[in-house]
């Protein structure tokens, strides 16, 4: 379907929010408690998952990720799981990076594209562009982890980090109504009320309930 990146666009609030990003990543920040983290957006964040999603990619056979909003993840680097990276982990042959706050950009299409901590630091207004930015360079399925809470690290304004803090079931809405423009991508949708623990929705197509017999849904 052309146009569908149209439906949205970016406004200035992305453009600004990815400058403070951008200075949080190279001089670190300040948390709520008034502590100094030196070393921003570090994590693979993932790790934490990475049993919980392999079956995803096993599922669709991927060769190829896209990493969007990927922070410090580094997939060729050993140690993701015991020695392996995260690319052996997962059976790939190829990732790809994006992240803004670190002018890297390699966004292409590839099979998986997993974003993870990324949509709760999004302005609310610019999180269906975002959205439809990620799905476009699915293939076959995306792999969203929202947090739902307020973060640690604050802002060089001073505003708390996660700008967009919005309940999983609203997520949820957002989510369906972009992919129901991509119907053949599935979405598989974490959302974490807090750090270490999830909200786990049915991985869905589209599809699915186009082809179903009937109408009510």
């Amino acid at each position: 379907m052309k146009g569908k990146k149209a439906y949205f666009k970016f406004g200035p609030k992305n453009t600004e929010l990815i400058a403070q990003y951008k200075t949080m990543a190279d001089g670190g920040y300040e948390t709520i408690f008034g502590e100094t983290i030196e070393t921003a957006f570090s994590d693979f964040e993932l790790r934490r998952f990475k049993d919980t999603v392999l079956p995803i990619f096993q599922r669709h056979s991927a060769n190829s990720v896209l990493d969007y909003g990927c922070g410090g993840s580094d997939w060729e680097m050993p140690g993701f799981s015991d020695d392996q990276t995260a690319l052996a982990f997962f059976g790939l042959e190829r990732a790809y990076r994006y992240e803004p706050a670190r002018k890297i950009d390699e966004r292409n299409k590839a099979d998986i594209v997993s974003c993870f901590d990324v949509l709760e630091h999004v302005f609310i207004t610019d999180v269906p562009a975002t959205l439809i930015d990620i799905f476009s360079y699915a293939k076959k399925a995306v792999i969203l982890n929202i947090a739902c809470y307020k973060a640690r690290a604050t802002l060089p304004c001073g505003e708390n980090a996660h700008i967009t803090v919005r309940p999983p079931l609203w997520w949820k809405g957002c989510v369906d109504t972009i992919a129901m423009l991509y119907p053949a991508v599935e979405v598989n949708l974490y959302c974490s009320p807090e750090y270490l623990k999830a909200e786990t929705f049915d991985p869905l197509k589209m599809e699915s309930l186009i082809e179903a017999p009937g109408f009510e849904r």
